[in-house]
């Protein structure tokens, strides 16, 4: 179970109250890894959350027993591998309307014929699969160790129909 993840933006303010808004719940700053980090706290009872650093933001080991600190390095690539699927109880249409009105990309997929996803592009550098409750149910019903071992017996090129 994921309760948290980390990635940097440009505006960690901004992008902190957009994902907050899609979770329904709320950004506040987040000051303990690096100055002017903010986090998206969903409110629900898992606590699950986002932390939003300063674009470039690196995790460093801390010496002894210090907790792990964050330093900016000003050569750091605005693309990463790192996304997340993210769910919400908004709609499509309320997807596609935030991503319009902050000038992001937004677009829906079907993830290897089985499952949608709208791809929303925060600051066009960062994707965050965003699910409705539709998608959600796609997802899980097709996300599954079996339905996995299937595919890869099928040559790895879709998920299979749900068992």
């Amino acid at each position: 179970m994921l309760f948290h993840l980390s990635i940097d933006a440009d505006e960690p303010r901004h992008v902190a109250e957009v994902l907050a808004e899609i979770m329904g719940g709320e950004a506040l700053p987040f000051p303990s890894v690096i100055e002017g980090s903010w986090v998206a706290l969903s409110g629900d009872a898992r606590g699950t959350m986002i932390e939003v650093y300063p674009r470039g933001t690196e995790l460093m080991i801390a010496k002894g027993d210090a907790d792990a600190f964050g330093q900016i390095n000003p050569a750091a690539s605005r693309r990463s591998p790192v996304h997340f699927a993210l769910a919400t109880s908004l709609s499509f249409e309320d997807v596609f309307a935030i991503g319009a009105r902050e000038g992001w990309t937004v677009k829906y997929r079907k993830r290897g014929g089985a499952f949608g996803v709208i791809e929303l592009w925060a600051e066009d550098c960062r994707m965050i699969e965003v699910l409705t409750e539709e998608m959600q149910t796609e997802y899980l019903d097709t996300i599954t160790i079996d339905n996995w071992r299937r595919m890869l017996a099928a040559g790895g090129a879709e998920m299979p129909a749900a068992a």
